[in-house]
C-alpha cells in the first residue's frame, strides 16, 4: 500500500450519474488506462477499485491523456470535488 502522502491526484470528480453508476472524472495531473486501480477519496467517499472501460464523450477508450474528462463506471456513490488518485 502506498503512504497516503505519497498520492498525488491525477484527477477529481465533476459530476455523477446516479442512475448509470458513472463519475465524470477531469483528468487534471495525469493519464488513466482501463486496468488502472484508483481511489476515490472525499469529504464522504472513500474507495478504491479498478478502471474496467473509459468513455470519452460516449465512446469507448482504453486510455485517457491529462486534459481529457471522461466516464467511468463507479462502484459507489461519487460526488462533484471528490479527488482521483492512481494507485
Amino acid at each position: 500500500m502506498v503512504p497516503e502522502s505519497a498520492e498525488k491526484p491525477i484527477g477529481r470528480i465533476t459530476h455523477y450519474y446516479s442512475h448509470l453508476s458513472v463519475g465524470i472524472i477531469e483528468l487534471t495531473e495525469g493519464e488513466l488506462k482501463v486496468g488502472d486501480t484508483i481511489r476515490i477519496k472525499g469529504k464522504h467517499t472513500d474507495f478504491t477499485q479498478t478502471v474496467d472501460s473509459i468513455q470519452i464523450e460516449h465512446q469507448g477508450v482504453t486510455q485517457a491523456p491529462k486534459g481529457k474528462s471522461v466516464g467511468i463506471k463507479v462502484k459507489e456513490k461519487v460526488r462533484e470535488h471528490d479527488l482521483v488518485f492512481r494507485l
